[in-house]
């Protein structure tokens, strides 16, 4: 049975920028690295309720790694995550409410991984299971 997202990997041309962004912009917390020849190659960030975002130095990144299109967070506060990534030095894209109810804002990563934020509604498709209709 699947429970959730268990993680999402990304190649990245610099380590400490993209743990910069997600640590200090974000506040995801750093779960282990990965190691080879006593270098660092790439690291695990928690994500929240037992998910992961795994990212590894593109040149160092495993057999058929290729950059993902995005991938979304479900947040509590858009309007908070912003004020966090501002102060951080990130600008977070306008917030809009999605044909799924949800609230979303975007954010480009400092190696162009798009990253999709989500605030939940209560009529929002991901808690009523209704049908997202798009325009």
């Amino acid at each position: 049975m699947v429970r959730g997202i268990a993680h999402v990997c990304l190649r990245v041309a610099d380590l400490e920028r993209t743990r910069r962004f997600y640590c200090d912009g974000l506040g995801l917390e750093r779960a282990f690295d990965f190691q080879r020849d006593g270098e660092t190659i790439g690291f695990y960030l928690k994500a929240g309720n037992g998910g992961f975002v795994e990212f590894f130095r593109a040149d160092a990144a495993p057999a058929g790694a290729f950059p993902l299109d995005h991938f979304c967070l479900e947040v509590d506060s858009i309007d908070v995550l912003r004020e966090r990534l501002s102060a951080a030095g990130y600008p977070l894209g306008p917030k809009s409410l999605g044909a799924d109810h949800a609230w979303q804002a975007w954010i480009t990563d400092p190696d162009g991984a798009r990253i999709e934020f989500h605030e939940y509604c209560a009529d929002s498709c991901q808690n009523t299971g209704a049908t997202c209709i798009l325009k």
